[in-house]
């Protein structure tokens, strides 16, 4: 009959040190509901991380990862009157935030990147990735984040150009000063040389003056909330500063 995998229901799997028994949820339901949160996730990207993080168990979801997905259900049912709000004004500036989470990813070790990018004071882009690599310190998976960012800003202002929109050099917001000085050094050290070439592209552009790195504090890093989980205060605060609000 073969080694034994499912019983009444329970997964069971056979390892060297013993046996590891869980429940199994059904696959497809668990993909429907991820692929419906990441369509809300347009109008809501409040719910961008969560949403996320869900994501990566699609292969052979838990009854734990069903749990999560039904708890950020359940946000959703208490704040359905919430919405993206993109208020009127002459403000026409470009600017990003970008932010991650050092090893966040407690299986592999690997960081979370997060940014968001404002015209104006309207939010117009945003994301949250798995970096493809495992980082050695703080500062090294801070400044692949702002590379991202950076390349989603340069789009951005190339695509804005056909409107006879120019910008100077776009500001990225970013809460490491490491991170920032590694962006301004064209000296190449022990420290940095490890990083892929590609991750350098954004210390080309800083060279170029096509973007600056500028210093915020964490308290206002609005990309905060596409990287990590956040206190119910913190994220109401960076939630409203997003634009994502109740109108009556």
């Amino acid at each position: 009959m073969g080694e034994l995998t499912f019983f009444l229901g329970l997964q069971v799997k056979k390892l060297k040190d013993g046996i590891f028994i869980s429940k199994s949820v059904d696959k497809s339901k668990y993909r429907g509901m991820i692929g419906s949160l990441l369509y809300l996730t347009t109008n809501r990207p409040n719910i961008l991380h969560a949403v996320c993080l869900c994501a990566r168990f699609q292969s052979n979801p838990k009854e734990s990862h069903m749990s999560a997905v039904k708890r950020i259900f359940r946000y959703l049912k208490g704040t359905i009157q919430y919405g993206l709000f993109y208020p009127k004004n002459e403000n026409f500036s470009l600017k990003g935030y970008s932010d991650s989470d050092y090893a966040g990813n407690i299986d592999d070790r690997k960081s979370t990147s997060g940014s968001c990018q404002f015209l104006g004071d309207c939010l117009v882009s945003w994301f949250s990735k798995k970096q493809n690599c495992v980082s050695l310190s703080t500062a090294e998976v801070e400044y692949i984040s702002a590379a991202f960012c950076c390349t989603q800003l340069l789009w951005m202002k190339q695509t804005l150009a056909d409107y006879k929109c120019s910008f100077e050099s776009v500001p990225i917001f970013c809460d490491n000063i490491s991170a920032i000085n590694i962006s301004q050094n064209p000296v190449h050290h022990n420290r940095t040389k490890h990083i892929e070439i590609r991750h350098h592209f954004l210390r080309d552009c800083v060279s170029k003056r096509k973007i600056e790195i500028s210093f915020v504090p964490s308290q206002d890093q609005l990309a905060d909330i596409f990287t990590k989980p956040l206190t119910s205060e913190t994220f109401a605060s960076i939630r409203a500063r997003l634009g994502i609000m109740h109108i009556e």
